[in-house]
């Protein structure tokens, strides 16, 4: 729960821009071409442009922000993009206005691939993109989605946290949230945050802090904080795509194990283990 600051009391809008940043990676091994392939396509459907924007329109409602528009694509060979502008008050006097404008969105589009989503609100953006890729010779395959939520006033993007991990397949997570810009209450005094936060994991919830080892790295001066965040327990199974471990050999095993642990491991720390 985001905790305000006590008895605030502002003079005029509250200037303040909260952004949060994520890389969210999903992490596989297909042993054949055709796994490789079929995997791309799985994650081209599973994510697309009209899934990416059910998730968006969620994120907005759990924010309590109001959809003014939305923009999306799907791109060729794969991938999407969704881009939404919300606002912290409804532009007009009904409740349902952001779900008419996203079915308006989605009979637009037809096209299948690669997948964007962009929501515009008046003050402030949802966005994801979704990038699946596979290695050409040694079986990894991953899918990386980026997502942006900047928000103005009130409304916090903190709020919509554990619903983004949790809507995707999230085996590392890189989140970077920031507040920038400067508020007067009405007294004249400048408020350069409204809310209490010592980390992002003060946010996430008690099953998602179990699942995975977090790391920080935050700088409170100026209000800019950082956390990594891995699955902490490896079962090979769970990152084989339409394979098991019994259909392995104990060597292929062990290769392919070694394989996906150095992926995981280079991804979380942003540098190739040469």
């Amino acid at each position: 729960m985001v905790k305000p600051i006590p008895r605030l009391q502002l003079q005029g809008f509250n200037n303040l821009t909260k952004a949060l940043s994520f890389n969210i990676y999903d992490i596989c091994y297909a042993v054949t071409p055709e796994q490789r392939q079929r995997y791309i396509e799985y994650i081209d459907e599973a994510y697309n442009a009209e899934r990416l924007t059910e998730i968006l329109t969620e994120v907005a409602d759990i924010i309590g922000a109001n959809i003014l528009n939305v923009a999306r694509q799907d791109y060729d060979p794969q991938g999407a993009s969704v881009t939404i502008l919300i606002s912290e008050q409804p532009v007009i006097d009904r409740a349902d206005i952001g779900r008419e404008m996203l079915k308006d969105a989605m009979r637009e589009s037809e096209e299948p691939a690669e997948a964007s989503v962009v929501a515009h609100l008046d003050k402030s953006h949802i966005t994801v993109h979704t990038y699946p890729e596979s290695h050409p010779f040694n079986g990894i395959s991953t899918f990386r989605a980026d997502i942006d939520v900047a928000t103005c006033g009130v409304i916090s993007p903190l709020k919509a946290l554990n619903y983004l991990i949790d809507s995707f397949e999230s085996d590392i997570v890189i989140m970077d949230y920031r507040v920038r810009g400067a508020t007067r209450d009405v007294k004249g005094r400048k408020h350069y945050i409204d809310h209490k936060i010592n980390s992002i994991q003060d946010f996430l919830s008690r099953p998602i802090k179990n699942r995975y080892e977090m790391f920080d790295v935050n700088v409170y001066q100026e209000n800019i904080f950082h956390t990594k965040m891995h699955i902490k327990d490896f079962d090979l199974d769970t990152y084989l795509f339409e394979s098991t471990k019994t259909d392995l050999s104990f060597r292929e095993r062990q290769r392919i194990e070694a394989q996906v642990k150095r992926e995981i491991e280079e991804l979380f720390h942003g540098r190739n283990l040469d």
